[in-house]
């Protein structure tokens, strides 16, 4: 059973939101731009929650730094521009949020706005009192994004729970100090995850509160 924290901090894409369809395509319409085409969608899947520049540098290693920046703003483009069409709120979720106690934020790659837009969208931005997303610093491995919710909300790390589906999101949180809880229902490699020894793990986001 997983106590109650004072703060949880959530990873967007795979863990509240099935948005990997909206995002695969719009990277592979920006990378076939670049002439790279026919990457396998459990490829690209692989790579959500990671920062765009780390798949970039992999099918394109010719790329210099100012051409993959032209290449991710491309790509945000595409991927505003199918307003999600594609992405889902993973079954269990609103539910779990409205029941869950304590302050609530996200540690996402994508940015502040973008994900507050999103949570907007799919009615979920009430149940949270801070959106943070990945604003001119170091994503996910790193820290920071946890780091800027818990200066937010004066907390300790220890008094936090990360939740999400990738080894970024645990390695983070490690790294960040805060308690870890893994979901099985998102795109993350499994055993990555559980290299980083999450101190939790769930199955249904009604875990969280049972």
């Amino acid at each position: 059973m997983i106590p109650a924290f004072k703060v949880y901090l959530f990873d967007v894409d795979g863990t509240l939101l099935d948005s990997a369809t909206d995002i695969c395509t719009a990277v592979r319409d920006a990378l076939s731009e670049q002439g790279v085409t026919g990457l396998d969608e459990a490829y690209l899947r692989s790579f959500v929650g990671f920062h765009l520049f780390d798949l970039f540098e992999e099918v394109l290693p010719h790329h210099s730094r100012a051409e993959n920046e032209q290449l991710r703003a491309r790509y945000r483009q595409i991927y505003l521009g199918r307003q999600h069409k594609s992405t889902r709120i993973y079954d269990g979720v609103p539910e779990m949020l409205g029941r869950l106690g304590g302050l609530k934020s996200t540690a996402t790659t994508k940015s502040s706005e973008t994900a507050r837009n999103i949570l907007t969208q799919f009615g979920l931005a009430a149940f949270f009192q801070h959106v943070q997303g990945t604003d001119g610093f170091p994503s996910k491995p790193q820290p920071d994004v946890i780091l800027k919710s818990l200066e937010v909300f004066g907390v300790r790390p220890e008094e936090c729970l990360m939740v999400g589906d990738a080894g970024p999101d645990m390695e983070a949180g490690r790294a960040a100090g805060v308690k870890t809880c893994a979901v099985t229902w998102g795109y993350g490699d499994k055993d990555a995850m559980r290299g980083h020894e999450p101190d939790y793990w769930i199955s249904h986001p009604s875990e969280l509160v049972s």
